[in-house]
Parts: C-alpha cells; sequence; structure tokens
C-alpha cells in the first residue's frame, strides 16, 4: 500500500506540465549538492576502449563496475557523483547519464469507447483471417497476468510464449500493479475464449488477438523500474528475436531525464533492437503541448514509432487528439509523434488483485476489465496493427512498416498534419513505392554510429546471461520462464541506489467504469439461472478492397467475434 500511495491517483496530467531537468543537469546538481554521495550511472564507452580498460578507468574514479549495459558498449556503476562528473568529460567517455527512474504513460478521461478495432480497421482484417497468428510481440512492462482467459487460444493453450524477469527488485512473475496486463490486453486480448455463459465473452478484443505475447517484467512488483532493467529487456527481445519470431516491441513508457536521442543510453538500445529487425512502437508520452513534451526517450528516438493519443469521442464523436497526448519537436529538431491511436477510454483485462484494482475500485468491469487512458493506451494499438501488418507481409522491414502506417494515415482534427490515425486495412493493401521512405538520412544514436564504423557488434560485448527463472519466478500460465543472470549488482544484492536515483511507477489513471460495469450485473444473473447467453453478434460481412486480388489468402481459423 505504501507503494500504492506514492501514485498521484487518477490526476489528469496538465497539458503545462513543468519540465525536469536535463540529464546534463541533474549530474551537475548531484556533483554540486551531494558530492560525495554514491549514485548509479550508466557509462557509454568509445567501441574501440576496451572492457577491462573501461573499468580500469571507472575505479582510478573511485568507483565499481555493478554490471554491463547490452547494446551500448557501456557499464553501469556506483561512484561518487563529484566523480561522476569528472569521468562523463574524460575522452574515452561518449555519455554518462545517472541511472533514472521510468514511468508509464498513461492518464485518465472521461467515457468508455471501445471502438478501437473497428476506428483502425482492424476487424477488417480480422474477416480474412488476419489476427497476428504467429507473430510474437514483446511487451515491455510491468509484467502480464497470465492466467486471464483472454490470453489463451481457442484450444486452452497460453499464447504468452515467454515470461521474462529483468528487475532485480521483481519477488513474483505476473503483474502486481496491473499497467502491463492493460496493454497486453490492448494488443492481443481476446474474451472470446471466455467460458460459455460468461457475460463479458465476446465484448472485449484487442488488435491482433492471434498474435503471441512476450511478457518481459521490467519493474518490481510495486511498478518501480530503472533505465537499465528496460535496456536489459530490450536486450532478451534482441537475443530471443527468432526463437519467439518476436518481431514487435512495445514500450508504454518513458524516461524521467530528457536527453538528445544521439546520447541517450535507451534510445541506442531501441535503436539497435529497430536495426535488427524489430519493430519497436513507444508511447509519445502525456505531456500535451508543453515545451519539453517529446524530449523524453524512447519516444524522442527519430527512428522507431512513436505514437500519440485520440479521444475517439471528441469533436462530436468524429474523433480529435486528446489535450493530453504529446507532440512538438524533440530538442535535436524532429517532429513527434509520427501517428496516432485511440488512447482514451480504454477498456482492456485487468490483473487480479493489482494496485490498479485497489487505487480505483470503480474503474473496474466486474473485477475482470479496467478502463483507462493515456499514450500508454495508445501505443499497443498501433504495436496490435504491426502485428496484423507482418502476418499478411511477413517480409516487411521496420522502416517499411513505419513508412505503410505514416504513409496512409488519415488527419485527426487538433493534429499536426505529419501525425494522423492509422488505417491498418488500407496500409495492408498499399503498395510500398505508393508511400514516402522513412528515416532517410537520420543521424544514428552516436553509440550506434561509433560501432557500425568500428564494425563492433556491440550485442558481444554486453550479451546478458538468460536461464530458466527460479522456482517462485516459474509461471504456469507461460511456455517458457526466463531470468536475467547478469541483471543484477555484482555479489547478487540488489544495488540500495536504485531506491534513491532511480524509483518510479507506472501508474495509469482510471475512470469510473460503475455505468458499463452495472450492463453486466443482469446478464451475470441470467447466466447463473440459465448457464447460457445469447451469443455476440459477429462483425457485419464488407465488400473486400478493390485491390483484393493481392490480398492474403483468408485461414480457416474463424475471425473473433465483437460487440458492434
Amino acid at each position: 500500500m505504501a507503494a500504492v500511495a506514492a501514485v498521484l491517483p487518477f490526476a489528469v496530467v496538465s497539458t503545462a506540465a513543468h519540465a525536469v531537468p536535463t540529464a546534463q543537469a541533474r549530474l551537475a546538481t548531484a556533483a554540486s549538492k551531494t558530492p560525495n554521495r554514491t549514485v548509479t550511472a550508466i557509462v557509454q564507452f568509445k567501441p574501440t576502449f576496451s572492457e577491462k580498460a573501461a573499468t580500469k578507468l571507472v575505479r582510478a574514479h573511485g568507483g565499481k563496475v555493478t554490471s554491463k549495459v547490452p547494446f551500448i558498449h557501456g557499464l553501469a556503476v556506483k561512484l561518487p557523483a563529484k566523480q561522476a562528473k569528472v569521468l562523463a568529460k574524460d575522452a574515452h567517455v561518449v555519455g554518462l547519464t545517472l541511472n533514472s527512474r521510468v514511468h508509464s504513460t498513461g492518464l485518465d478521461a472521461n467515457r468508455i469507447a471501445t471502438s478501437y478495432p473497428k476506428t483502425t480497421r482492424a476487424d477488417k482484417l480480422w474477416q480474412r483471417g488476419i489476427t497476428g497468428a504467429g507473430i510474437g510481440v514483446g511487451v515491455i512492462d510491468t509484467g502480464i497476468a497470465g492466467d486471464q482467459p483472454d490470453f489463451k487460444d481457442a484450444a486452452g493453450n497460453s499464447r504468452i510464449v515467454a515470461n521474462v524477469i529483468t528487475s532485480p527488485g521483481a519477488k513474483t512473475p505476473g503483474d502486481g500493479f496491473g499497467h502491463g496486463t492493460h496493454v497486453a490486453g490492448i494488443i492481443a486480448g481476446d474474451s472470446s475464449h471466455r467460458p460459455v455463459g460468461d457475460p463479458f465473452k465476446g465484448k472485449y478484443v484487442g488488435m491482433a488477438p492471434g498474435a503471441n505475447l512476450i511478457a518481459i517484467k521490467a519493474s518490481d512488483d510495486a511498478g518501480n523500474s530503472t533505465v537499465l532493467d528496460v535496456i536489459n529487456g530490450i536486450a532478451f527481445a534482441v537475443d530471443h528475436k527468432d526463437q519467439f519470431n518476436l518481431r514487435v516491441l512495445n514500450l508504454s513508457l518513458a524516461a524521467d531525464t530528457q536527453q538528445s536521442y544521439k546520447t541517450d543510453p535507451l534510445d541506442a538500445a531501441v535503436e539497435y533492437a529497430w536495426q535488427k529487425g524489430i519493430v519497436v512502437v513507444v508511447a509519445s508520452g502525456n505531456r500535451g503541448t508543453a515545451a519539453d513534451a517529446v524530449r523524453y526517450a524512447p519516444a524522442n528516438d527519430p527512428f522507431v514509432i512513436s505514437v500519440g493519443g485520440i479521444d475517439e469521442s471528441a469533436n462530436n464523436g468524429r474523433g480529435g487528439r486528446a489535450d493530453w497526448s504529446s507532440t512538438g519537436v524533440t530538442q535535436d529538431g524532429i517532429a513527434k509523434p509520427e501517428v496516432v491511436a485511440p488512447g482514451a477510454h480504454m477498456v482492456s483485462v485487468l490483473a487480479p488483485s493489482s494496485a490498479f484494482q485497489i487505487m480505483c475500485p470503480n474503474c473496474s468491469l466486474g473485477g475482470q476489465y479496467f478502463k483507462a487512458g493515456g499514450t500508454s493506451m495508445a501505443a499497443p494499438v498501433v504495436a496490435g496493427a504491426v502485428a496484423l501488418l507482418l502476418q499478411a507481409r511477413p517480409t516487411l522491414t521496420p522502416d517499411q512498416v513505419k513508412a505503410l502506417l505514416a504513409g496512409t494515415d488519415k488527419p485527426i482534427t487538433g493534429n499536426a498534419p505529419t501525425a494522423g490515425l492509422i488505417d491498418v486495412e488500407r496500409a495492408l493493401y498499399t503498395q510500398l513505392n505508393a508511400v514516402p521512405a522513412v528515416n532517410v538520412r537520420l543521424a544514428k544514436n552516436l553509440l550506434i554510429d561509433y560501432a557500425n564504423r568500428a564494425g563492433v557488434d556491440i550485442s558481444r560485448w554486453t550479451r546478458s546471461t538468460w536461464s530458466s527463472a527460479p522456482g517462485q519466478f516459474s509461471a504456469s500460465w507461460a511456455r517458457s520462464t526466463w531470468s536475467c543472470g547478469t541483471c543484477t549488482a555484482m555479489g547478487g544484492a540488489i544495488d540500495p541506489q536504485r531506491s534513491t536515483w532511480s524509483r518510479s511507477t507506472w501508474s495509469s489513471a482510471g475512470e469510473d467504469a460503475s455505468a458499463e460495469a452495472a450492463q453486466y450485473v443482469q446478464p451475470a444473473e441470467e447466466a447463473e439461472d440459465t448457464g447460457s447467453l445469447d451469443a455476440p453478434i459477429p462483425t457485419d460481412a464488407t465488400e473486400l478492397p478493390a485491390d483484393d486480388a493481392t490480398a492474403p489468402t483468408p485461414t480457416t481459423d474463424e475471425a473473433p467475434e465483437v460487440v458492434q
């Protein structure tokens, strides 16, 4: 309960949110005010500088290495704040960042509107058997409550193919906070597999209800996480990309320190995943039009797909940009986000007995679903759309996926013309030569650029050790459960500085769902009496696209049922 109390309960974030210090300013402040205080930092070295030499340099500044940092030729170190500032200026150091906290990007809205599969035209693809089947989507978040029926297939098997723990502070598998489960439900939930007679059967369906999920728990059980925890989660995704056909990675989170994407370690990690063929989808943030709205990793990286949120009920039902959705220009002059998707009034799977349910009981629908909103909820809409595209067109590269989504989007009221609402059906049937190329002539993150020019595979220098998780982490609902052998500090102890420099909460604001919950009371009572309910109404048949000759052949699987 102490951790829950640390979360600001369901307050709408003002569009005039206060800017926080830059990474450089935060380091300077720490060095000035508490010069002798031990801090934890992520240090990025030049690719030609060996690990042995880097370790020696850290020791020369009164520090010690606690672990390697995947992808960026870096080390996690502990040293006095004053020495951290000095080390940052060393010629062998590309960048030094205090291991800052990350937070989710969800907040509240007003009314429920669960029509996002129709708004994005995902339902048109379902009718042709395109449900994301066979595509793995990694969810780096607070975990997933994988025993919920929404994450099973028609045969009752779990679609969570891997459960991964990268936070040294986690004590259990699953999701004790609730954020990751809500996000996962938007990506790939499918209530049509709930038992006969369940009043929720067929009511709530995610964008890609046939996709597999890789649950990457990068937080402790109270939702506290750090940049390093997230980077290690990205490392797992890259290391096991082929094993799980992991083609998509969703990050509904943001670092709490603004920094140029060229030197930010989290931006380096997402760029590396992108280079390795993984489509990275991130939430743009909930700072509205504030000056620093889009200056936080990973949403400020120009290569990945950053997603803003719309309110489908705005503008007299025609939809419009949600005023909390971050939009603007990064510190490097990049317009963000690239696309927008529904993010307000989103109903998705609730992790039982999670902090979500405790913080807002009225946001719960029958203890099974939860209503919330924010760009945390808009990003998984796009991640699910990407899974649909990749099932139908598996040879698409990340750049091509981004080009198709951004090149076929639709203008939305109140939003910049460069960021429209995705139309996944239109994207599916559009030729690549009909949309502008993306990510052309962009400067890479300096760590990535240095490594490329030096011919260094940075994953080899910083690869984590993955193994089957110990008993307390094993999850019966996952086909495999993994833990990170090198994610803990040396000696096996959790770094106590995490709570000082790196504490965060993955808060997602809920909404009063009591009116919606009431509609299920009578059906639930009838189900108890009769043991059955009327089946949900199937999606109406529609005309195939004009270019249906090139359309994928439908599978024999039945399309998921949804309520109109």
